[in-house]
């Protein structure tokens, strides 16, 4: 009978690792995802993993993502439903046009993009690689307000990102780069 009793044990005690680590994983996403919002909305957000698992059920119109699983170091990004929206066309090179004003936070900052094109994979000598520090991005339905914006990330505020394509929005640094 102890035989029994201690292999019952055993796996049980295995049995329990993975949701220990799993545990951990969601608690470290969800803690990469918060780091993305400002502290008053940390509490209110919806975090969902890159599965669509939900991590923190929230109250407000915003939705937070870890940093994506492909990238090394931190990016993770809280959005509206009109970013969601953009992010769907964007990941699935479909065409947008915003409807309402969209409001993005990546208060972490970023691990680089081109400013010139949206599927750019890594810098090169022409397409204006950049790595943002803490940021918020907009969206507006009026493409005529991108206008009145500089392109260039070097001016030191805010800066219209992709301009000319469906994708284009306005990147607000608020903290230092990377």
């Amino acid at each position: 009978m102890k035989p029994m009793l201690f292999v019952i044990a055993l796996l049980f005690a295995i049995g329990s690792f993975p949701n220990v680590y799993a545990d951990d994983h969601s608690r470290n996403l969800l803690k990469d995802a918060l780091s993305a919002a400002p502290p008053t909305l940390r509490n209110k957000v919806t975090v969902l993993d890159w599965n669509n698992n939900v991590l923190q059920k929230g109250t407000s119109h915003y939705t937070c993502f870890p940093t994506p699983p492909q990238l090394q170091g931190k990016a993770p990004m809280c959005m509206d439903k009109s970013w969601l929206a953009w992010a769907d066309a964007w990941m699935n090179k479909k065409p947008f046009k915003a409807k309402t004003i969209g409001i993005s936070y990546m208060l972490a900052g970023d691990e680089g993009a081109s400013n010139i094109d949206p599927y750019a994979q890594k810098q090169t000598p022409d397409n204006q690689w950049i790595k943002e520090g803490p940021h918020l991005m907009i969206i507006t339905p009026d493409e005529e307000l991108l206008n009145s914006l500089p392109t260039d990330p070097a001016t030191g505020g805010p800066y219209v990102m992709w301009k000319d394509t469906p994708y284009a929005h306005i990147m607000i640094p608020v903290g230092a780069r990377k």
